[in-house]
């Protein structure tokens, strides 16, 4: 099995991509196992986040390298909170104070205006200096709930209302959302990329 580092210390994630990467003949390290900290974000693209992440974890451990970032686009808030999704409502991050600044960012917007997605760009870098990284991108669609609705899940997951099934986010089992999410559907087509390179 070849190894890759994820550049993430989220346990939840590990185990979503090492579940799918496995079959591909994939062992996928979580960057904690050498002690690496987070990478400083400083991309304005949610491409250029996952390249940062995953050439800090590769550079750091000598491995190949895997990373993702992701976020929720608001069409009518020209596509925020966008790549500052996490820290949408100031540093630490708050899941709570996200949902309430963009509740109050939609506040007056009527149903049909408040299109959303969720977007996940998933990066493999070969080594440090990786010339042609492999891409993923998937993508999400729904809309903004006017209140938050359902357990489960973490983020913005109670206010995105996901028209197939008419319910949030939140509301959906969480093997129901691994299989439909953007980072589900990102790390399928970087699957795929990875047994065809």
């Amino acid at each position: 099995m070849k190894k890759i580092l994820l550049a993430s210390n989220n346990p939840g994630k590990v185990r979503e991509i090492q579940a799918i990467l496995a079959e591909h003949d994939f062992t996928v390290i979580p960057q904690a196992e050498f002690q690496i900290t987070d990478a400083e974000e400083t991309g304005l693209t949610f491409v250029e986040n996952a390249i940062l992440k995953a050439r800090h974890a590769a550079r750091a451990s000598g491995l190949p390298a895997i990373a993702d970032d992701s976020g929720l686009e608001v069409d009518a808030l020209e596509g925020a909170p966008g790549v500052y999704s996490a820290r949408y409502a100031g540093e630490p991050s708050n899941d709570t104070a996200n949902n309430e600044k963009l509740l109050a960012a939609l506040a007056g917007v009527p149903p049909e205006r408040r299109t959303a997605r969720f977007r996940c760009v998933m990066v493999y870098l070969r080594h440090e200096r990786d010339p042609s990284p492999i891409i993923a991108q998937g993508v999400w669609d729904g809309a903004i709930l006017f209140e938050a609705r359902g357990t489960g899940g973490f983020g913005y997951d109670p206010l995105f209302h996901v028209p197939e099934h008419g319910c949030a986010s939140a509301e959906l089992d969480s093997a129901e959302k691994n299989r439909i999410s953007h980072r589900a559907q990102a790390l399928r087509a970087l699957a795929r990329a990875l047994a065809g390179g």
